[in-house]
């Protein structure tokens, strides 16, 4: 089906009449992200678990002295990993570990170096713009302020931190037109301390952070409720944006956006990804911040208006989270090795790194999207043009369309590298709308909902 407009494109200041009497959603299959799903691996992945288990306990408040034991250890290992990949490509990666002091709370009582480990993989055309893939270092037991007993973490989270470790092997050895980072952060278990200095200090320095993939548990396929399986995963993210305005509030209860966070769009865009290029996986989108009641480390990115999700598995172990190491009434507690599936915590990374790389080679999510069309038949959408530095590297743009019920996009028109199109005979009050970006060879930004319920950020 051909769903590239007839109408002719006047300039790039035009407006666009579209036909939508065939509209359906069109995508161009990228080969380079099948060989990017291809090359990770679940060696190399349970390789790094085990290392990180060996390190006894990575709590917060652990060893940092010892080369074999505690948070030091581990933190110097994995920065020696990332050197190392980064020796390989050539020195294409920033490497650097990222501190602060941290006391005086609960779970922090005495003061605390909170030291994560940062790898940075430099954009060639937009560099400032960034996204971000993310495990965390510490472990736990049962008392959150035990840090001496063994706390292997084997799940939760070696194998977050190692699908990291992995995604930048893969990922280092392609140049991408956007900034990728690979970040282990520390004191996730103690108040998602990590997670608040890297987005805090991301704010100052200005950096345009459009998607955070926050990877906590990513393998364990055995569920507490019996069920074995290792196809599915969960995205969680959440609705509105925590920097909205009451001006911003206002606005959205008659607009919408409520469902169309820049987050959401981003868990969308994920979703998509994994239909088209990891086999046997189907994600699930989940509309909430994080599981019930608990949190991770894209919770401080989120808080700060940054467009970030959770990937984990579906079905959790309770007997192996935040336990200590022992059996009880015939039931082996503890989180080692022997509970992860190497398999499936590369299935997952693979996820992570299609997705990176995707967003990386595309062009930036469209900024300054608005929407017109009440008490009309047709519906017209406009976005500010390219910047720049991406100017040469933008082909186009791709609106896209649904009914409000549906949870994904259903209709979609290419319309050329214009700043407005409208949609003729498409009612506005019918259907929720959004906008993409499309580099020249067809890579594709996350939709961006009109106005500020839906914007990623200039």
């Amino acid at each position: 089906m051909n769903l590239y407009p007839k109408a002719s494109l006047v300039g790039l200041f035009s407006v666009l009449l579209v036909s939508t009497a065939s509209a359906d959603v069109e995508y161009v299959d990228q080969p380079a992200l099948h060989d990017i799903q291809a090359q990770v691996s679940a060696q190399r992945i349970e390789a790094d678990i085990n290392k990180l288990v060996s390190f006894g306990t990575r709590h917060t408040l652990s060893e940092t002295d010892s080369d074999t034991r505690g948070i030091g250890a581990a933190r110097r290992w994995i920065k020696a990993e990332f050197d190392k990949i980064s020796a390989a490509c050539g020195g294409c990666l920033d490497v650097y570990y990222q501190s602060r002091v941290i006391k005086g709370e609960s779970r922090i009582p005495d003061p605390v170096e909170v030291v994560s480990v940062i790898a940075v993989q430099r954009g060639t055309v937009d560099p400032n713009r960034y996204v971000i893939m993310s495990g965390d270092i510490d472990s736990r037991v049962s008392d959150v302020m035990d840090y001496t007993s063994d706390a292997p973490g084997a799940n939760d989270n070696a194998s977050g931190v190692a699908g990291t470790i992995e995604a930048a092997r893969v990922l280092s050895q392609y140049k991408f037109a956007g900034s990728i980072v690979y970040a282990a952060l520390a004191g996730e278990e103690q108040g998602l301390f990590g997670g608040r200095i890297m987005a805090e200090q991301a704010q100052k320095d200005g950096w345009r952070i459009k998607a955070v993939l926050n990877n906590d548990m990513i393998g364990n396929i055995e569920g507490i409720n019996g069920v074995i399986n290792n196809t599915t995963a969960r995205i969680f993210a959440e609705g509105t944006r925590q920097d909205e305005t009451e001006a911003d509030m206002r606005r959205r209860r008659f607009t919408g956006g409520e469902v169309d966070s820049p987050s959401r769009n981003l868990a969308r865009y994920i979703d998509w990804m994994a239909d088209r290029y990891i086999p046997n996986l189907d994600t699930m989108v989940i509309y909430r911040l994080d599981r019930f009641g608990r949190g991770g480390h894209h919770r401080p990115f989120n808080d700060l208006g940054f467009p970030g999700v959770r990937i984990m598995e579906t079905n959790e172990n309770y007997h192996r989270q935040h336990q200590d190491l022992r059996t009880e009434n015939g039931i082996v507690y503890g989180d080692t090795i022997d509970g992860v599936d190497f398999d499936y915590a590369a299935k997952l990374t693979a996820l992570n790194a299609v997705s990176l790389a995707s967003m990386a080679w595309a062009p930036s999510p469209p900024a300054q999207v608005k929407i017109t069309g009440a008490v009309s038949a047709d519906t017209t959408l406009s976005w500010a043009p390219a910047s720049a530095a991406e100017k040469a590297h933008v082909k186009g743009y791709r609106i896209y369309w649904r009914h409000t019920d549906a949870p994904n996009w259903e209709f979609s028109q290419y319309v050329g590298n214009v700043t407005e199109a409208t949609l003729k005979n498409v009612v506005i009050d019918n259907y929720f709308f959004g906008v993409a970006s499309v580099s020249k060879d067809g890579y594709e930004s996350p939709v961006v909902f009109p106005g500020a319920a839906g914007a990623f950020g200039e």
